[in-house]
């Protein structure tokens, strides 16, 4: 069963409106108070009418016993005769008749009792019973009620007992109290065994309870509906007090609010209420004041940033631009000459090749001949380099795309680096689902990526190793990864490998190698990547390219 912080933390989670909300806790708690008031009440009216009863019940009680006292200490009383009364044979002298022959008979204080008893039963106000355990008269005969409380009675338990009984279909309140053995009584009973102060017997008094009960039942419905008549009144009251003193001024708070929110420049009005809830409304004036006043400064400021921005931004973008005509001019003035030195290398390389073998063997000059012809190779490809990656830079990197048999290139290109590849004892391996992938891509540009990752493929790899190139296609796209058998790339190195001027180790190189392929790769709204790890050796270079779906011919 949920406690009464978990049902009050749901009640609070519904969406309802603050009122509702009120008049529902409100209700709830009236109900929980008036019900107990009213439970206390009626239990104490039932208490008082229970106590009212109990002392008439004891007091007919005192008058009876006093009558009978009165009629022991005088011996008793005659009356006269009536036909159908006959005399007392428990008593002695029971019947006298007087000078005029009018007859009398002899009444004992039971005999008094036993005649009002049945004359009050007659009227129907009440009734009363003598009875004991030692019984002279057998019409006297005790319930099981009276048992009960006789045998209590004589031994000393209790002094009186009482009970709410159901006769019939009356509900009666029935009191009973000893009747101890006085002086007066022991010209009767005296020869029972009986001494001063034993229990000779109990009288019973019967009262109906009709009458209460229908009291009872008038104040109880009187009661509840006084309850519900009061919960009503009272949340009809606070209802009405909370929507004028509380809901109406935070509704007008919340009307500014939202106009402050969607920047209306209306002055917010305070809500003359006197209490906390014009405390809050100036603070939020003065606080919507305040964000008004922070807010234009804060424009003014964004403005004159947005300015500085501009003008730097500006700045830089014409900085950039001559940056770029700088390296592309440098580039251009210096692969000019280095095409020329490259060609004249190669004239006299070729002029020495036709020497005789003897004075080409004493001659020391293709040595230097060739480290020349390696650097101009090298200063020619950093050149190419240079401006490949600045025209990506600056977005002018233009594609001639066309349909081209991406297998057929990839072995194009291991063709040109077989020599290389021999020299180091490596084998490409290629896998592929089909024989024939076709790709719209710049040719020339994919070709560069290839051989930029094979390269780099058998630059990494141990002599005598494998690089497996594997190339899979689907609906949508092309992937192509190159796997060697290297050391592999630590992961903080991955992050950075396709930077510009990145390099590992010493190996010789520009470092933009890697950030050309990433450019190109962009370029044809494709990706590249690495997986690599050092523990497990080698790395996987790979790359995507979007697939345009060919009609078969």
């Amino acid at each position: 069963m949920k406690s009464f912080k978990e049902l009050l933390k749901e009640f609070r989670a519904l969406k309802i409106s603050l009122s509702l909300k009120f008049v529902i806790g409100t209700a709830v708690v009236l109900t929980i108070a008036m019900s107990l008031s009213t439970y206390l009440i009626i239990k104490k009216d039932r208490k008082l009418i229970t106590e009212q009863l109990n002392m008439q019940a004891k007091t007919l009680f005192t008058q009876i016993v006093l009558t009978r006292r009165w009629i022991a200490d005088h011996g008793g009383i005659f009356v006269e005769k009536v036909p159908w009364k006959k005399p007392n044979p428990y008593l002695s002298e029971a019947e006298m008749e007087d000078i005029g022959g009018k007859k009398y008979i002899k009444e004992s204080p039971a005999m008094v009792t036993k005649e009002l008893s049945e004359y009050a039963k007659k009227a129907g106000a009440y009734w009363f019973n003598i009875t004991s355990l030692k019984l002279i008269n057998p019409n006297n005969k005790p319930d099981e009620f009276e048992r009960t409380s006789l045998m209590a009675f004589e031994s000393n338990q209790i002094k009186e007992s009482s009970k709410v009984e159901k006769i019939g279909a009356s509900y009666f309140y029935r009191y009973i109290a000893p009747l101890y053995v006085e002086k007066s009584c022991l010209k009767c009973h005296e020869h029972q065994g009986y001494k001063v102060g034993d229990v000779r017997g109990a009288i019973s008094v019967s009262i109906p309870m009709d009458y209460a009960i229908a009291i009872i039942d008038s104040e109880e419905k009187i009661i509840v509906l006084t309850s519900i008549a009061t919960i009503i009144i009272l949340m009809i009251v606070l209802f009405i007090m909370m929507k004028e003193l509380v809901l109406s001024p935070v509704n007008r708070l919340k009307i500014s609010m939202m106009e402050f929110a969607r920047g209306d420049e209306t002055e917010i009005p305070v809500t003359r209420t006197g209490d906390e809830l014009e405390d809050l409304n100036k603070a939020f004036v003065a606080m919507s004041e305040s964000l008004r006043e922070y807010h234009s400064d804060l424009e003014n400021k964004v403005q004159s940033a947005t300015k500085s921005l501009a003008d730097a931004n500006a700045r830089l973008t014409e900085l950039n631009e001559k940056k770029s005509d700088f390296i592309a001019k440098v580039s251009h003035e210096l692969r000019t000459p280095l095409t020329s030195i490259k060609g004249a290398m190669d004239y006299i390389t070729a002029k020495f090749s036709m020497l005789p073998a003897t004075e080409r063997s004493t001659n020391d000059l293709q040595e230097f001949f060739d480290v020349i012809k390696n650097n101009a190779d090298r200063l020619i490809r950093m050149v190419n380099d240079t401006l490949d990656i600045e025209r990506i830079e600056s977005g002018i990197f233009a594609l001639e795309l066309r349909e081209i048999d991406l297998l057929s290139l990839i072995k194009e290109v291991i063709t040109g680096l077989q020599t290389i590849a021999s020299e180091r004892k490596i084998t490409f391996i290629i896998t592929a689902a089909s024989g024939v992938v076709f790709i719209y891509a710049d040719e020339d540009r994919i070709r560069q990526v290839l051989i930029n990752l094979f390269s780099n493929a058998i630059n990494y790899s141990p002599e005598g190793s494998d690089i497996f190139i594997l190339a899979k296609e689907s609906e949508e796209e092309v992937t192509v990864s190159v796997k060697d058998k290297g050391p592999g790339i630590p992961d903080e190195v991955q992050k950075k490998i396709f930077d510009k001027f990145f390099t590992i180790g010493r190996r010789q190189g520009t470092g933009l190698g890697l950030a050309i392929c990433k450019g190109i790769i962009e370029a044809h709204n494709g990706e590249i990547n690495v997986i690599s790890s050092e523990d497990l050796k080698g790395s996987t270079f790979y790359f995507t390219l979007p697939k345009k779906v060919v009609e078969s011919k």
